[in-house]
């Protein structure tokens, strides 16, 4: 079992779609968090909606403020648009994700990018079960 830690700035976006549809995709062979280096509030409402449409409910998540427990538990540190805000820890795998953050824009949008994280957790997926995504 692989542990996938995905992380951005807010944590209110991009790496809590990504984790929710890596733990759908995953489906218990792998498991995974997400974090932010500067979490907002809230996950963002229009994350929530375009999430609720494939029946998955953020509305009850908490960004989470990245800390070195969750680098140190990972096996693979996927980042998106974190930059220098995210730690670095040596013998981590890392991968860099660059995606438009999902803040403040339309709905379409939100959605597009929902579909581009889906897309890339499932052949992450299949990566880590040894099969090609």
């Amino acid at each position: 079992m692989s542990r996938v830690l995905f992380v951005c700035i807010q944590n209110a976006g991009r790496s809590q779609m990504a984790e929710a549809l890596f733990r759908r995709a995953a489906d218990g062979r792998h498991d995974a968090r997400s974090a932010g280096s500067r979490p907002a509030a809230q996950v963002h409402p229009p994350v929530v909606s375009v999430m609720a449409e494939l029946g998955i409910d953020l509305s009850a998540r908490e960004p989470h403020r990245l800390d070195r427990a969750d680098m140190e538990w990972a096996d693979l540190v996927v980042t998106m648009g974190c930059g220098d805000e995210c730690p670095y820890i040596p013998g981590k795998r890392y991968l860099d994700w660059e995606l438009e953050d999902p803040s403040g824009r339309p709905l379409d949008d939100v959605r597009r990018i929902r579909d581009e994280i889906g897309r890339r957790v499932g052949s992450l997926a299949g990566e880590l079960d040894g099969t090609p995504g």
